[in-house]
Order: structure tokens, then C-alpha cells, then sequence
């Protein structure tokens, strides 16, 4: 019988070293496969429809995969060791991704400009949108200073790293703060999906205003939100509404860190000191801090993927081959011009990767993002046209599905950590992240 690598340190290893990068590989392109051959599927729910694409499909078919690993035959199980693997390259994968989004933001240009100061104020939205709505519902439901660290923002690695600096993740905040980024981890991607088609059918909000609100700072979760925004537009206008979540999205990852330090965590502090008195005698008495996830639990959430070649050549792979499945079988393209297409967003990519390791101090999303958006500006540079005429039969919803099946896998490790968690921590760390996306959304609506 096989051993589970969770019971031995040395099994990851050895794992790595017999091939387990290609059999991670080919278990997701068969999951991405599956999830494009299902298709979307639309359900009404009141007055609105939840629309489930196939990167939702691919999540939830990854995590159930990573969870009956120990009932499949070894030639197909992804066990713990793997689902870590399936983290790092899920770091690797994004670079494709960011690169379709930069070409996207670039050849999308004269239509985000048209969007103006709604593009910069809703990121008020984003910022202050978190606290707003989980604030109050963490006070009514007893919890203490975990509110801060659940509710200043939506928990992504800058923002532990600002609760770490600020008060230790030993303490309440930090908590509350490990509690979000589980929660969002593990939850985040598909929420915010069936939130933001949810509220798209209601037909309510400006699709342009929807799509500032999908640029929430993660990469995962931007391209669950835009894709099931654009899932329910006119073909003709699902790159300008892709372009305009992208920007809003680099803003985000840009100065969102400086706007959480800066402004919504000193008002989350301020706001906790004047709301828990009286909110706080609302909840039921007797009621404990959110449970600790355990000392090793940070580590365990936080672990380090570092990406070497090989993880980045098996990421490429995955995300090259995913894309020319989903684009064959949802949008009709050949596999060639796929090819020829990918070609292109992989030099880009590996452009950004050879200046980060001859640069290690460089920020690399920024830099390929920047590096992205400059050449697929029309015009600009002498070869601009001919990249954007050779990538625009990519569609952006196909890069979505193999990048959210290495999420299934990577969030699958994660499920015992998260079910640790206290029901109160996980509700409102859901409700901060629908606040970041209204509240950008609700922003954005009022000049458009």
C-alpha cells in the first residue's frame, strides 16, 4: 500500500524526483479537461441566476480529487506532498496569467481611460468595503479584537505581513487575520464567483462598475469574479470589461497595501474601539475568541513555495496546455493558434522571470505586469500589433480553468486547517470579502 507523504519527510522527495511534477500535470489537464466538456451551468436563485463556470468546475473537481486521494490508484493520487507542489506552481502559473491580463490592459487602454477617477476612487471601495460589512456582523457574533485582523482587508500575504509588524501573529488580530486568508484560500475563488454572477443577473450595476469591483488583489479570485461577470455580457464587450478588472486589479496589488496600512487599519482599530462597547452587548454571552488554529498553523498556511526551473517549466505546461483545451472545446480555436498564441505570453513571461532572477530584489508581478502592458499597447512598440494580433485568440476564461484546478489541489491540503476554524471567523471573513467587492462596485456605480 502506498504511504502517505504526510507521515514522512521524506516522501515529498522522492516524490518530486520519480515524476510527480508530471503526474500533477497530467491529473490537472484531465480536470481541466473534464471541467470544459461540462461546461457552464446557470440555476435562477430568487430573482437572480448563479452561473458556474468551468474554472469552478475545475476548483471543486481538484479539491474533491486532493481529498479522495487516499481511494485512488497511485498512478492518479495527488497526496499531500503533491497538493504542496500544486502551491508552487500555482505561484508560477499566475505569471501566464498576468501576462494575458497586462497584454489585455494594454490593447484596452483607450477604453480604461475612458472610465476616469472611477477607476482610482473605488479603490476606496476596496479598501474600506472589508470593514464596513464584517466589522459590525464579527461584533454582533461576540467575536473580540479577531474582528480587526478578519475585517481591515481580505487577507492576502501583504496584508499578514502588515497584522505581523503591527501587533504579532500570536495575537488576536493575527488570528484573525490567518483566519481570513484560510478562509479566503479555501473558499475565496468560488464565493466570489457565484457573489459577483449572482449580482450581475439582477442587472442592477454597470458591468464596467462590476468589474472594478473583481479587482480585489488576488489573481485567483479577480478571475473567478470577472468570469462570471463576463459570462453574462455581449461578446463584444468582454475585453474592455477583462481590461478595466485587470487595472483595477493591478491598483489593488499596487497601492491596496499602502491603503490598508495607512487608511483601512487604522480605521478598522478606531472603529473596533467605538462599535464593540455597544455591539458587543448584542451577541450572546458566554461566547469564546475565535479557536487558535494551532502554533504550527501559520506555517502551515504560509508555507514558502519557492519556484525553481522545474516548477515553473511544469506550471507553464499545465496553464499552455489547459488554455489550448478550454479554447478548442468552449471557444472553437485551433489547437495551432492556440500554440503559436501561447508561444508569444510565455517569451513574455520568461522575459519578467530572467530579470527577476538576475534582479531578485524586483517586484515581479509588477514588472511583468508593466512589461505586459507596454508592449500590447497599440502602436507603441514596432512588433505591438503583431503580439496582439497572435494572442487575442486567447480567451481569457480559458487561462482561468487550469490556474483555478492547481488552487483545487493547493486548498485541498488546506480543508483540515479550515475546518479548525471557528463557523464565526469563517461567515465573517466571507462577508469582508463580499465588502470589497460591493463596496469598489457601489463606488465605481456613482460615476457611471
Amino acid at each position: 500500500m502506498a504511504q502517505d507523504i504526510s507521515s514522512t519527510g521524506t516522501a515529498p522527495d522522492a516524490d518530486r524526483l520519480s515524476g510527480g511534477r508530471l503526474r500533477l500535470a497530467g491529473v490537472t489537464l484531465a480536470v481541466v479537461l473534464l471541467a470544459e466538456w461540462i461546461g457552464p451551468t446557470n440555476f435562477k436563485v430568487g430573482p437572480g441566476q448563479v452561473v458556474l463556470l468551468p474554472m469552478l468546475w475545475a476548483l471543486l473537481l481538484a479539491a474533491a480529487w486532493g481529498l479522495a486521494r487516499g481511494r485512488l490508484p497511485s498512478a492518479v493520487r495527488v497526496d499531500t506532498g503533491l497538493q504542496a507542489t500544486a502551491g508552487g506552481l500555482l505561484n508560477a502559473a499566475l505569471l501566464l496569467f498576468i501576462a494575458k491580463l497586462g497584454l489585455t490592459v494594454g490593447g484596452g487602454l483607450p477604453m480604461i481611460r475612458q472610465a476616469g477617477w472611477a477607476l482610482f476612487f473605488q479603490e476606496f471601495g476596496h479598501a474600506l468595503g472589508t470593514l464596513a460589512l464584517g466589522l459590525p456582523l464579527a461584533l454582533l457574533l461576540g467575536l473580540k479584537r479577531e474582528a480587526v485582523g478578519s475585517t481591515f482587508s481580505v487577507g492576502r500575504e501583504g496584508n499578514i505581513a502588515i497584522i505581523a509588524e503591527a501587533y504579532g501573529m500570536a495575537s488576536p488580530e493575527g488570528r484573525g487575520v490567518l483566519a481570513e486568508y484560510i478562509t479566503g484560500t479555501v473558499l475565496g475563488a468560488l464565493f466570489i464567483a457565484i457573489l459577483a454572477g449572482f449580482l450581475t443577473s439582477l442587472h442592477v450595476f454597470d458591468p464596467r462598475s462590476l468589474a472594478m469591483g473583481a479587482g480585489v488583489g488576488s489573481g485567483s479570485m479577480m478571475a473567478a469574479a470577472i468570469g462570471a461577470i463576463t459570462a453574462q455580457q455581449p461578446a463584444d464587450s468582454v475585453s474592455q470589461l477583462t481590461a478595466i478588472a485587470a487595472a483595477s486589479n493591478l491598483l489593488t496589488t499596487v497601492f491596496g497595501f499602502y491603503f490598508t496600512l495607512f487608511l483601512s487599519l487604522p480605521a478598522c482599530s478606531w472603529l473596533y474601539g467605538r462599535l464593540e462597547p455597544v455591539l458587543g452587548r448584542l451577541s450572546a454571552r458566554g461566547r469564546q475568541p475565535v479557536e487558535e488554529a494551532g502554533p504550527g498553523a501559520m506555517q502551515e498556511a504560509l508555507v514558502a513555495h519557492g519556484s525553481s526551473l522545474a516548477d515553473v517549466g511544469t506550471a507553464w505546461l499545465v496553464v499552455c496546455g489547459g488554455v489550448m483545451i478550454g479554447n478548442l472545446l468552449s471557444f472553437k480555436v485551433p489547437l495551432e493558434v492556440s500554440l503559436t498564441g501561447m508561444g508569444v505570453v510565455v517569451a513574455i513571461a520568461a522575459a519578467a522571470e530572467a530579470l527577476k532572477r538576475l534582479f531578485p530584489r524586483l517586484p515581479q508581478i509588477l514588472v511583468l505586469s508593466v512589461l505586459a502592458t507596454v508592449i500590447g499597447i497599440p502602436g507603441l512598440l514596432p512588433f505591438s500589433d503583431t503580439v496582439l494580433a497572435l494572442t487575442g485568440k486567447l480567451n481569457f476564461l480559458a487561462f482561468t480553468t487550469p490556474v483555478l484546478a492547481l488552487a483545487g489541489f493547493s486548498v485541498a491540503k488546506d480543508l483540515p486547517l479550515f475546518r479548525r476554524l471557528g463557523w464565526r471567523i469563517v461567515l465573517v471573513s466571507l462577508t469582508a470579502t463580499a465588502g470589497t467587492f460591493l463596496g469598489a462596485t457601489l463606488i465605481a456605480e456613482f460615476f457611471h
